[in-house]
């Protein structure tokens, strides 16, 4: 079976930053088993491999790391929403509605914005897990967790940007991944983060849109405002910005970019 692949660089307007996922979308009728999907997603050996099936008033959406298949992944539905309204599939105006393991998930289009409408996941405060201060090598100022992730707060932004953890003691935190964070110096952002998940296969995560589902209710909280701007400060980097729902959901809001189109053969 041969499938159209495409690759997007999602949370940034230029091409080679932001994170790339790949979007692979399948035909009426295809049907790939998991374990095709999860090779798929081996072989093109990015953070996410998104699968996008259409399914009635939307499409079915499933992402892959490529060592197991996750609940949810935010650059990877912009990923395909930006296909989609690229490749016509759907008209610019019209919403695209996607069934996932997280519940319809609903992409807008902003002019060269696309905003995603996600439940928010905010953190509690917990006793920092003992080996977290081995893997990460400083004390941390604070950690919550939420559904998915631990969330750490560290003094500044230089100590989230230098911060080099020990990846194979960090595996071995009970969580899909650990989000570090701080204020931000420049004017433009509201906060800077860094994302882990050597657990499910990602050491470090370009921008990762889910896990501002919990920083946008932290930092809402700690600077009393709903409309914030993080910025992630991996190698690649990307902006998010965040809407927070004081109810339980989260507008992420980011652009992308195509940089390749092919075939893969499964």
């Amino acid at each position: 079976m041969s499938l159209d692949i495409v690759q997007v660089d999602a949370f940034s307007d230029r091409a080679f930053t932001g994170n790339p996922a790949a979007v692979c979308i399948l035909r009426d009728g295809s049907v790939l088993q998991d374990w095709q999907m999860q090779e798929v997603a081996r072989e093109m050996n990015l953070s996410e491999t998104a699968f996008v099936l259409p399914h009635g008033d939307g499409f079915d959406l499933r992402w892959f790391t490529p060592l197991v298949e996750v609940d949810l992944c935010g650059h990877a539905t912009l990923a395909a929403a930006h296909v989609i309204w690229e490749d016509e599939r759907l008209p610019p105006e019209v919403p695209a509605r996607f069934h996932t393991r997280s519940g319809v998930l609903t992409a807008f289009r902003e002019g060269n914005w696309v905003e995603l409408d996600f439940p928010a996941d905010p953190v509690e405060q917990v006793d920092p897990p003992e080996v977290l201060e081995r893997a990460f090598g400083v004390r941390p100022l604070w950690v919550g967790r939420g559904r998915h992730d631990l969330l750490v707060e560290l003094p500044d932004e230089k100590a989230v940007r230098t911060l080099q953890p020990n990846f194979p003691v960090l595996a071995t935190v009970d969580a899909r991944g650990t989000i570090v964070t701080s204020r931000a110096v420049a004017d433009q952002f509201d906060f800077v983060s860094r994302f882990f998940a050597p657990r499910v296969g990602i050491p470090e995560d370009p921008v990762t849109g889910s896990a501002h589902c919990t920083l946008g209710p932290f930092w809402s909280d700690r600077l009393g405002r709903d409309t914030l701007v993080g910025y992630q400060v991996s190698d690649r980097g990307g902006t998010v910005r965040v809407a927070v729902d004081r109810g339980d959901r989260v507008l992420l809001a980011g652009q992308a970019v195509t940089v390749m189109r092919g075939t893969i053969f499964v």
